[in-house]
């Protein structure tokens, strides 16, 4: 498995990671699926992190969005809408960890489907660093996942 994107599409996400800091940022990554379960990045489908809104949420364990972040039903709907006119699909998400590695947490694997690319920028101190992507496992454990860039 291979995650194939652009350095531009990097640095938009991590442009987005250092933005948002001190708190997480979130996103769909938008492209086709590709032989051998290799994915091709076309484009990032950035979108409001809403985790404080959401207190009372099925999900909240009293973290703040400095550590969590949740994308809305309706901004999903609405990434899923336009990679379909673009003759796209959802191959992905991406969030920061301000002030933390570029690794999955357990609540990143709890909530994690197989197959999908989860793309981790770390940011310190407002600055985006570590970038690395992931893919949850059929044993529910996750392995990095390789870059292709073109």
């Amino acid at each position: 498995m291979t995650l194939h994107v652009t350095e531009a599409q990097l640095e938009t996400i991590r442009e987005h990671g250092a933005k948002s800091y001190p708190y997480e940022c979130c996103g769909l990554l938008l492209g086709e699926p590709l032989a051998e379960e290799d994915k091709k990045l076309t484009a990032i489908w950035s979108v409001k992190n809403v985790w404080e809104s959401q207190e009372g949420h099925q999900l909240a364990d009293g973290e703040s969005s400095k550590r969590r972040y949740l994308i809305p039903p309706e901004e999903i709907l609405a990434g899923q809408t336009y990679a379909r006119c673009q003759g796209l699909e959802v191959v992905g998400y991406y969030h920061s960890h301000p002030d933390h590695p570029a690794r999955p947490s357990e609540f990143d694997r709890d909530y994690a489907w197989p197959w999908y690319s989860y793309v981790i920028v770390a940011v310190e101190q407002g600055v985006a660093t570590e970038i690395t992507s992931w893919v949850l496992d059929d044993e529910r454990q996750f392995n990095a996942e390789p870059w292709g860039l073109t």
